[in-house]
């Protein structure tokens, strides 16, 4: 079983239900999860929050009714509610010596190659700098055609994004039942599921909170997002004070639990990529990439193919055999520009200072 008071990096995901109610924010609860977030960062950890409640903050500001709300009565209350929402988190964390930044994203963000790709170094960044990212669909501009339309699933992805090894779905319910529990008294609870199956799918049902949008079937499309990116997922009931030290002590809840981790799982995705492009590299950077070192430019005799940044390109030694795959950090005419140079003359040849590594190690597979 995972222990969240192992992970190296952790996203928590929490549900309009937790943070809003009938008076509005709950303040008490808020402040015991800022308590286990500065927990989970003074024992190095990484924590990134995905939270929802930006919607349901604004509408109570903006005096809009109960119910189902136009798009457009959404993006207003979310505009409100998002600069509300982001001060809260700022306001609970701040004593503990914790930063946070804000980061909105939409489907189309994760969908579009470059983008993912800015978000990840964005996001990778803050966490290497301490700072506590607090990540939200962005409402006020997102049209139903490009929206995630509930957290669970862009919690996952944030979560396979940024290589996270566990998840958990601070929620309503207290993890994966046979059926809803509160309809059908014998529905059996999941401690741990290792493999989603067509039964288990069956069994997930709609939801069960007027504030929350997703029931247990986005859960699941959730939980299937993270485990093929190597992250564990745990599904809790969150109301409790202290939810993550509650989960650490052994709280009831529902593990997804993935094959292998979130590196191992990167590196069979880019394993698996069709190349589009090709890169041959001297004898001396063969060496370097053989004691897992970065690609650098210096180290590229040719450049081949029609890539864009962040394409998966092969990479072939002096005598043209192909060595492995791997992610590019420039476009093919900037890679062919800066072919045989140093790093150091990146700047000078494209004009701007670009990265050191034509190919990172981490996104590389020998």
């Amino acid at each position: 079983m995972p222990d969240v008071d192992a992970a190296r990096r952790l996203v928590v995901k929490i549900g309009s239900a937790l943070l809003v109610g009938d008076n509005g924010l709950k303040t008490d609860w808020l402040g015991a999860l800022a308590k286990d977030v500065a927990a989970h960062r003074a024992r190095g950890a990484d924590v990134i929050l995905v939270s929802s409640g930006s919607i349901a903050l604004g509408r109570r500001v903006l005096g809009l009714p109960q119910g189902a709300l136009t798009l457009e009565q959404s993006q207003a209350a979310a505009a409100v509610g998002q600069i509300r929402l982001a001060r809260v988190y700022e306001e609970v964390l701040a004593p503990h010596g914790v930063t946070t930044a804000q980061i909105l994203v939409t489907l189309e963000d994760t969908e579009n190659r470059r983008r993912y790709l800015n978000s990840r170094a964005t996001m990778a960044t803050l966490l290497g700098l301490g700072v506590v990212p607090i990540v939200n669909e962005n409402d006020t501009v997102a049209t139903d055609e490009i929206r995630y339309g509930d957290n669970d699933r862009l919690a996952a992805q944030i979560a396979v994004t940024i290589g996270a090894d566990q998840l958990v779905l601070l929620s309503d319910v207290d993890g994966f039942y046979s059926a809803n529990p509160k309809e059908d008294p014998t529905a059996q609870h999941f401690a741990m599921i290792t493999h989603i199956t067509a039964q288990i799918e069956a069994m997930a049902g709609d939801p069960i909170s007027g504030l929350s949008k997703g029931g247990m079937k986005t859960k699941l499309l959730a939980a299937k997002t993270a485990v093929t990116g190597g992250c564990a997922m745990a599904i809790m009931e969150g109301s409790v004070l202290r939810p993550l030290k509650a989960l650490a002590a052994g709280a009831k809840c529902t593990w997804f639990v993935p094959e292998g981790d979130p590196h191992t799982a990167r590196k069979r995705w880019i394993a698996a990529m069709k190349p589009r492009g090709d890169v041959q590299v001297d004898a001396g950077a063969l060496a370097a990439l053989g004691s897992g070192k970065s690609l650098l430019p210096a180290g590229v005799v040719s450049v081949a193919g029609a890539f864009e940044r962040g394409d998966p390109v092969a990479i072939s030694g002096p005598d043209g055999a192909t060595l492995g795959k791997g992610l590019i950090r420039y476009t093919a005419p900037e890679a062919r520009a800066i072919a045989g140079h140093k790093s150091g003359e990146i700047a000078d040849i494209l004009g701007y200072p670009g990265r050191a590594a034509l190919i990172h190690r981490d996104d590389m597979v020998i």
